[in-house]
């Protein structure tokens, strides 16, 4: 989700040679990079670029509810980056997400905010890097994503401080 320049998406998709991937960016120039990388790498059979945002592009049934992992990096704050990536994910899926060094998982994956959209904080990775990994319980409810710019207006949660 936000692929961005290809990070971690080009990574996964030469690292996990066996895996069908979809690298989603909202921005044209950002996608046409993807696919012209993707072209060079010969990689351009099993790695799809959509080019739309989060909130429209998780509407898409095709997209919506088909995916075993999200990886996000640098998407958005965690509310925004929960509301945006459920949809994404199959029942039992993980979200992982990049975040920043230091910082606080617990405070800013509060479970009870998490759970709007049926995802369950599990794990934190911190050292020189962090990561969350969170798990999807069910079923996002179909009012999410809500519609583009909703979700930074209005979070579903709010970030705790310590």
């Amino acid at each position: 989700m936000g692929s961005g320049g290809g990070i971690p998406g080009l990574f996964l998709a030469v690292s996990l040679d066996y895996s069908r991937l979809v690298l989603l960016d909202a921005s044209v120039k950002r996608c046409e990079f993807l696919n012209k990388a993707l072209l060079s790498l010969d990689l351009d059979r099993r790695v799809d670029v959509v080019c739309e945002r989060a909130e429209v592009a998780a509407r898409v049934p095709s997209l919506r509810n088909s995916f075993s992992v999200v990886v996000s990096r640098s998407f958005s704050q965690p509310p925004i980056t929960a509301e945006c990536a459920a949809p994404f994910l199959q029942k039992d899926g993980i979200l992982v997400v990049s975040e920043p060094p230091g910082g606080n998982t617990e405070l800013r994956w509060p479970k009870e905010g998490c759970q709007k959209v049926a995802l369950l904080p599990e794990a934190s990775i911190k050292n020189q890097y962090s990561f969350v990994k969170l798990r999807m319980t069910g079923t996002c409810p179909d009012e999410y994503p809500r519609r583009v710019g909703i979700p930074a207006k209005r979070p579903i949660f709010q970030l705790k401080t310590d």
